[in-house]
């Protein structure tokens, strides 16, 4: 049976901390499958005008491509050159609550991710967010300095 886990990435150093921790503890496990993921921060409860709803859904679409470009691409080609299996994703939401359900969706047996970031996700992360990650999930999460 394979063990899947889901590694926030930030884009920055912390994200790379958070994925070298899964990269070591998929090694001590065996047979496991990292699933990488990025969270685009969005609330569907901002204010916004009618010309910036008109808007929305290409920048939400763009912004999904720049990150599966810039963070998820790389990651994911530098895990399967090491001989890793790996799959990624971008989603947009709350970071705990899209984490928690990513890993329900995929079965997931642990979340890692970062508590300290440049800025970006562990930042957002680490305040009530990371109380709501490890609050709200059926899994282990492991917060990686």
């Amino acid at each position: 049976m394979t063990t899947t886990l889901v590694i926030g990435l930030d884009g920055h150093e912390t994200g790379k901390r958070a994925l070298a921790y899964g990269k070591r503890l998929a090694g001590l496990i065996g047979e496991c499958e990292l699933l990488i993921v990025y969270v685009v921060e969005w609330s569907p409860y901002s204010f916004q005008t009618p010309e910036e709803n008109a808007e929305r859904h290409k920048r939400r679409e763009e912004e999904i491509a720049l990150a599966t470009e810039r963070v998820i691409d790389p990651a994911l080609a530098g895990l399967k050159k090491e001989g890793f299996k790996a799959r990624g994703m971008v989603r947009h939401g709350d970071v705990a609550s899209a984490l928690t359900a990513i890993a329900d969706q995929e079965h997931a047996d642990q979340i890692i991710v970062s508590r300290a970031s440049e800025g970006g996700f562990a930042q957002r992360i680490f305040g009530s967010a990371t109380s709501n990650l490890v609050m709200s999930a059926n899994v282990p999460v492991t917060v990686v300095s």
